[in-house]
């Protein structure tokens, strides 16, 4: 058997439901964490054609993934024991739970090292043993690896799920990009598959540049601020959100999806939020940076979209304290003899009558630089609605972005990024550039 088999069909459900329960009052994350796994994790690894709809189980649609490589991970730890228990495990049933770890995984990256072939029957079936009837055999194949983002959970009856602890459920799709020595192997699957050995290790995500994004949840609204976060440097432990006294309070995690919170807002039945992040050490995200944002106009009656993506500010804040750090502003540059800066621009998500633009910024000088301004101007009548780490400025068409004071610096070789939520579609940009100084 190729697969596990294992797909949550949908989580509306799982949403409504936990509604109920996360506005009545439910502590954050109580029950005990699983025991970290060694490393490597020598284990087993089937495979998935894709997430469920709209949702994976940590609580994102595919297309927001930070990788377009991803893996489940098992939410039991029941060798033997194939019977279903509720989800999130609670306290009492803290020695069933899997590397999972009730959700508190997600987002995190693995490294994935291809073993052994088997060469007999190898389908997972509940109280049999893995390979039957054959043996475990290396091959040409052996030694290639991925690095991929945990997305989703594996929590069927069967031994895959229950029997094998260290388990991997990878994306179909990425079998063949496994490499090795440079290259993908590109024929693993179907021939060379049949549910190989693996071995793997949590590492810290790849090449990792620019910020968190924050998107609201399908059925999101005023009183009920459902949030996916993505785009993380290591992992999500929690989210923190800045309440009406101007405390920091935990956010309730969306049953075990997670990279998914219920938030509340900054003042009594409001529209906007503040939120600093906790990764998978359970250290502030970026020293603490506090992420300020808006609930959309189109989710005032509850977001349709199983996914809407909003821009934010940031800045610093402290408990109590409800001021942001007061960005850069323009300023004409002085330019140091040997910098330079480049700038590339990409569209990452986009609807109906707008979209969103990630903008890269590359010191390709030879001397740091301090600060830059990028410039580029939209083909037709787009404006810039909302942004982050950056201070734009719009005159008709053309549009000037000065960094922040958090991003400004640049070593020789180093990038940063901004982005914008737009109105109107996306269309090709014009001279895109960049100043240094």
């Amino acid at each position: 058997m190729g697969t596990a088999s294992r797909r949550i069909a949908s989580r509306p459900a799982v949403l409504a439901a936990v509604a109920a329960v996360l506005l009545g009052g439910s502590v954050l994350w109580s029950w005990p964490s699983a025991a970290a796994p060694a490393a490597p994790v020598s284990a087993m690894a089937t495979h998935f054609d894709g997430l469920g709809a709209p949702y994976g189980g940590c609580g994102l649609p595919q297309d927001v993934l930070d990788a377009p490589d991803f893996v489940a991970l098992n939410v039991y730890k029941t060798p033997g024991d194939y019977s279903f228990y509720p989800r999130p495990l609670p306290p009492s049933q803290a020695d069933k739970i899997g590397l999972w770890d009730n959700g508190r995984n997600c987002g995190r990256f693995v490294q994935v090292t291809i073993g052994d072939y088997c060469t007999g029957i190898n389908d997972g079936a509940p109280g049999q043993p893995f390979c039957r009837n054959g043996s475990w055999v290396a091959d040409g194949y052996e030694g290639a690896q991925l690095t991929m983002v945990v997305a989703d959970s594996c929590g069927d009856s069967n031994a895959w799920c229950r029997d094998d602890t260290g388990h991997l459920d990878l994306s179909t799709a990425s079998l063949n990009r496994f490499v090795k020595n440079g290259v993908p192997v590109g024929d693993l699957n179907p021939a060379h598959w049949n549910n190989r050995r693996i071995s793997w290790s949590f590492v810290p995500a790849p090449a990792y540049t620019g910020d968190l994004k924050i998107g609201f949840l399908r059925g999101a609204q005023r009183y009920w601020a459902a949030i996916a976060v993505s785009h993380l440097p290591d992992g999500i432990h929690g989210v923190e959100y800045l309440d009406v006294d101007g405390a920091w309070r935990p956010a309730q995690p969306n049953s075990d999806m997670g990279q998914a919170f219920v938030i509340g807002p900054t003042i009594a039945a409001g529209t906007s939020y503040a939120i600093r992040v906790r990764d998978a050490r359970d250290a502030l995200v970026n020293d603490g940076r506090v992420y300020r944002f808006t609930l959309p106009d189109q989710c005032l009656s509850g977001c349709a979209a199983a996914y809407t993506s909003v821009g934010y500010t940031t800045g610093t804040g402290t408990p109590g304290s409800t001021t942001p750090t007061t960005p850069t502003t323009p300023t004409t540059p002085t330019t140091p003899a040997g910098a330079a800066c480049a700038a590339t621009t990409a569209v990452t998500s986009s609807w109906s009558g707008g979209h969103q633009l990630e903008i890269t910024v590359r010191n390709t000088g030879s001397v740091p630089m301090r600060g830059w301004t990028t410039s580029f101007s939209f083909a037709g009548a787009q404006r810039v609605a909302s942004s982050w780490n950056a201070v734009p400025t719009q005159t008709g068409q053309q549009v000037q972005a000065t960094n922040q004071n958090h991003n400004g610096a640049l070593g020789t070789g180093a990038t940063t990024t901004w982005g914008a939520v737009v109105t109107g579609d996306a269309q090709p940009l014009a001279g895109t550039s960049c100043a240094a100084r």
